[in-house]
Order: structure tokens, then C-alpha cells, then sequence
């Protein structure tokens, strides 16, 4: 089997492959319309996010029997169309689940000790012990959206906390011992600390809305380590200003797949966006923390995903 690599990953995928067997060719450059046109000469696919398989793409490759995605979510994907046409779908969730779950308890505790605000001031000759007083996660009830791979990750990490850990998904009977699953509603009537692990559908695109957001009794933190367009940033920063969200730690954002670096180019500049009023809040608001899109990133989950994504081709097709 001949198996077309999209995208650069870690040395021990290709190596590993190459003694089981399969023929590996690496393209890290050509255009989508260039990779259509020789993928029926393919019978696997490993990417990450490179671009969108489609029905076109999937109808050029008449040979393909599988698509390696070296990352959780399949978004993009045409996942149904392609399971018509009886192409394996395979994900490494698993590969970097510790490493979201420990950026999320990461995110959560600097937001509760102000420890990125603190830093800045002392690094600028600020002394404020008082304003920098933070608040201690144990006695909180968290509650995390989306109790897969990555929100059991995360549940895990907060067992050595005296923390009440709940949990709601669309699935049924998913909790454990590190979780409650609840209903909606007693999620929402409980919860000081919301944690989103769930995939890009459409059930979950604009889930956290103003809406949402008036439901819940108390007031909340907001922690997203999944995708960006689960939340709607407008209304995230309203709620911030009213208080109805304490703060927000946001791995991810809505803007992230749209030329994310145009927005921070002068009006000048070719392909310069205009940056949205409420990306202006967030990134001068002193109760927020951004990361690029980093939260199942490390140097381990690198190693991981790649053997994750060889095990499985391994046991569907040796």
C-alpha cells in the first residue's frame, strides 16, 4: 500500500511504516489542486489540517482506502461521504489528551492567581500584593462539556483538588469516577468553572451564545480548549463585562482559521482584517488568557499522535 504524507510529523510515523511495509511519499508543498490530481495513485492519507477533504477530493481518489488524521477532531473532513465510499476514518485523540488536559487545569489555575497579570507588573517594577490576591480552585464545582478523550483527561487532572467534577454530553452514560454526568440544567444551576472539550458539529458551532451564558445561576470561568467557533466571541465579552463570566482562559479562537496574523497588520498592508471590536477586549482585558491553539501541543503528544496514528493503520491493514 502506498501511503501520501501531507504533512510534516514525527520521524517515528514514516520509519515505522516503512518496516511494516507500506510505501511512503512526502508532499509538504503542492497545491490541493496538484494532490488531486495524483491521489488515485494512493491508497492512504496522513495529514493534519492542511485543507479540506471534500467530495471532489474524495471522488479523485478512486483507490483510497484510508485517511490518517493526526489529531483528534475530523472537521475537516467529509466524513460521511467518505465512509460511503468505505474509506477508513482514523483520529489520535488519544495522543494528545493529557497534553489538553493539563494547558486546561494550566489555563484555569493562572486565571484564579492572576499569575499572567502579576508577572507583567513585577517584570514593569509593580508591586501589588493586594490587587493580585487570587482564589484557590478546591471547594469549586467544575463542569466540563463534552466528556470524551479530552474532558477525561481533564477530570483526571483535577483529582488531587477537593473539587466537585460534573459533566454533560449528549452521550449517554459517560461519567465515571472522576465525573458526574448531569443533566443540562443541574449543570448550569451548579458549575463555577465550565470546561469545553467537545468537537466542531453542528450542535456545538455558537454553543456558548448570550443565551447560554444568562442560563447558568452564578457567575462562571470559562475555559475552551477545543474549537474556536464553539463560542461566540461578541458575546463572551459581554458577558465578561457584566460579570456574568469571571474570566476566560481560550486556547482557541473564532478567528483562528481566517488569516488570524491579518488582523494585528496595519490598514495598509495587503490582506490587512479589520480586527473585531470584541478581539480588541479580549486581548487588553487582564482576566483573559490566550494561547495559539497550542493545548495538545507538546514535544510528548508529538511523539504520541504520530504512534497512535501508525497503531491504528497497523491493526486495520496488516
Amino acid at each position: 500500500m502506498k501511503i501520501l504524507h501531507l504533512d510534516t510529523n514525527h520521524e517515528l510515523m514514516i520509519n515505522q511504516l516503512n518496516d511494516l511495509g507500506f510505501t511512503n511519499h512526502e508532499d509538504y508543498t503542492s497545491s490541493k489542486e496538484a494532490i488531486e490530481a495524483k491521489i488515485k495513485n494512493y491508497d492512504g492519507i496522513v495529514l493534519r489540517s492542511r485543507f479540506v477533504i471534500d467530495k471532489q477530493f474524495l471522488n479523485a481518489a478512486t483507490n483510497l482506502k484510508f485517511i490518517g488524521r493526526v489529531g483528534a477532531g475530523l472537521e475537516n473532513i467529509d466524513c460521511d461521504y467518505a465512509e460511503k465510499k468505505g474509506i477508513t476514518l482514523i483520529s489520535a485523540p488519544e495522543g494528545n489528551r493529557n497534553a489538553v488536559g493539563e494547558h486546561a487545569l494550566g489555563m484555569l489555575l493562572s486565571l484564579f492567581n492572576k499569575l499572567n497579570k502579576a508577572d507583567l507588573e513585577v517584570r514593569q517594577g509593580v508591586w501589588l500584593r493586594e490587587d493580585n490576591r487570587g482564589i484557590e480552585l478546591d471547594g469549586k464545582t467544575v463542569g466540563i462539556i463534552g466528556y470524551g478523550n479530552m474532558g477525561k483527561a481533564f477530570s483526571k487532572k483535577l483529582c488531587g483538588f477537593d473539587v466537585e467534577v460534573l459533566c454533560y454530553d449528549i452521550k449517554e452514560d459517560v461519567g465515571d469516577v472522576n465525573a458526574k454526568q448531569v443533566s443540562l440544567t443541574t449543570f448550569q444551576e451548579n458549575v463555577d468553572v465550565v470546561s469545553l472539550h467537545t468537537p466542531e458539529t453542528p450542535l456545538t458551532l455558537n454553543m456558548i451564545d448570550n443565551t447560554f451564558i444568562n442560563q447558568f445561576k452564578k457567575p462562571f470561568w470559562l475555559i475552551n480548549t477545543a474549537r474556536g467557533k464553539s463560542v461566540v466571541t461578541k458575546d463572551l465579552v459581554s458577558a465578561l463585562k457584566a460579570g456574568k463570566i469571571l474570566g476566560a482562559g481560550l486556547d482557541v479562537l473564532e478567528y483562528e482559521k481566517a488569516s488570524f496574523e491579518n488582523l494585528f497588520k496595519k490598514d495598509m498592508t495587503p490582506n490587512a482584517v479589520e480586527m473585531p471590536e470584541a478581539f480588541k477586549y479580549l486581548i487588553n482585558s487582564k482576566n483573559v488568557i490566550l494561547s495559539p491553539h497550542v493545548a495538545g501541543w507538546t514535544i510528548e503528544s508529538k511523539e504520541k499522535l504520530a504512534q497512535t496514528i501508525v497503531d491504528k493503520i497497523k491493526a486495520n491493514f496488516c
